[in-house]
């Protein structure tokens, strides 16, 4: 015990009538009568996971998307029944992926879109926040739900924080089969809140109906905003924080995005992207930007792109599989494993050049499929 190790002073006769007693042993911090594993979850058959899905089930759609989203070969086979039998239920929801630069309140604005959409026109909502993995820990913080206060506490909702897992373009690598399993369950509106990365969100892009970009003023003017890429492929612009001393300045902000846009060729969809000013900490605008999103669907459904923009999504997708199956065969090899370990030290030591090496070894897997 630490009272035996201490030495107690003033127990020494200089002070006499003062005691100091060793205490009482402490209880272990472990509990004895717990039983390990008793606490697993039950791990569910595919028929009675999509049976759950179908009925609105939120535990086994967790659980779902936790399958779908493992490395464990095993798991992502069942996940892929689970997803073929779920594809015939999916498909009837309106997704809008949701976009900008970091700090500029897209968890908060998400928090308040959802609960307009909710509180007048009905429905369920499926949000799906993308948080940037660390390039050193490989971890993520996972904290966006806790901007969405209101949404956090609704039964129709249903949020899912996801680790970019070191995937390109603002969105995890399985979001995409996520929105699938979120359609069979019911949720006919889905949010997709990508990585702040600013720059490259065409994998959002490509998974969406309504790609929304937000923006804060003071990221500059119409040159800027030609040489970002994202304002290309974005159907909406809105300006966020437009309340206080920063109205001004967001009005003058969203003038320059209007600017900008009619630098760039017109969209395949016919559509004109609107530009809009709005505050999400005070809820203002918030009905005319969801006004500009439904305005946006049925245009395009009108005049047949919105059915063409899926069906080039799936392919899409498709190739994307492709390339992310051919890319894990290769390096769970195991002779390429061995021998991508010697290729490295022949590029560190100045041996070979990083294009002879990864032509050697890329020959050598070609040699193995034959």
């Amino acid at each position: 015990m630490v009272h035996d190790i201490m030495e107690h002073p003033e127990n020494s006769s200089e002070y006499k009538g003062l005691t100091v007693n060793s205490g009482v042993a402490q209880p272990s911090i472990v509990n004895p009568y717990l039983k390990r594993g008793r606490f697993r979850h039950r791990e569910y058959s595919v028929d009675e996971m999509v049976e759950g899905l179908l009925r609105g089930d939120v535990t086994i759609l967790s659980q779902a998307v936790t399958l779908v989203e493992s490395v464990n070969p095993e798991h992502q086979a069942k996940a892929q029944e689970v997803i073929e039998k779920c594809l015939p239920y999916s498909g009837k929801s309106v997704r809008i992926g949701i976009s900008g630069v970091p700090g500029a309140g897209k968890s908060t604005s998400i928090d308040v879109f959802g609960t307009h959409v909710l509180d007048t026109y009905g429905g369920k909502l499926a949000v799906l926040a993308i948080d940037p993995s660390s390039e050193r820990s490989k971890g993520s913080i996972l904290g966006d739900k806790t901007r969405m206060e209101k949404l956090s506490t609704r039964k129709e909702t249903f949020i899912r924080p996801s680790p970019s897992a070191g995937s390109l373009g603002g969105v995890a690598r399985k979001t995409r089969e996520t929105i699938i399993l979120c359609e069979a369950a019911g949720y006919d509106k889905i949010f997709i809140e990508t990585v702040g990365v600013g720059q490259s969100e065409t994998a959002c892009h490509s998974m969406v109906d309504f790609f929304l970009l937000i923006q804060v003023a003071g990221t500059g003017d119409e040159l800027q905003g030609i040489k970002r890429g994202i304002m290309e492929i974005a159907d909406g612009i809105v300006v966020n924080k437009c309340d206080g001393d920063n109205v001004d300045k967001c009005q003058m902000a969203a003038t320059h995005f209007r600017n900008a846009l009619h630098f760039f060729p017109m969209s395949e969809s016919g559509w004109l992207p609107k530009v809009l000013c709005y505050s999400g900490f005070y809820g203002y605008g918030v009905k005319e930007v969801w006004d500009m999103i439904f305005e946006y669907v049925d245009f395009v459904k009108k005049n047949g792109y919105f059915e063409t923009r899926r069906h080039r999504q799936n392919k899409y997708w498709m190739y994307e599989t492709i390339d992310a199956s051919l890319r894990n065969r290769f390096y769970n090899d195991p002779v390429i494993a061995q021998k991508l370990a010697e290729a490295e030290k022949s590029v560190q030591n100045g041996e070979k050049t990083s294009f002879t090496a990864a032509y050697g070894l890329l020959d050598e897997f070609y040699r193995q499929l034959k």
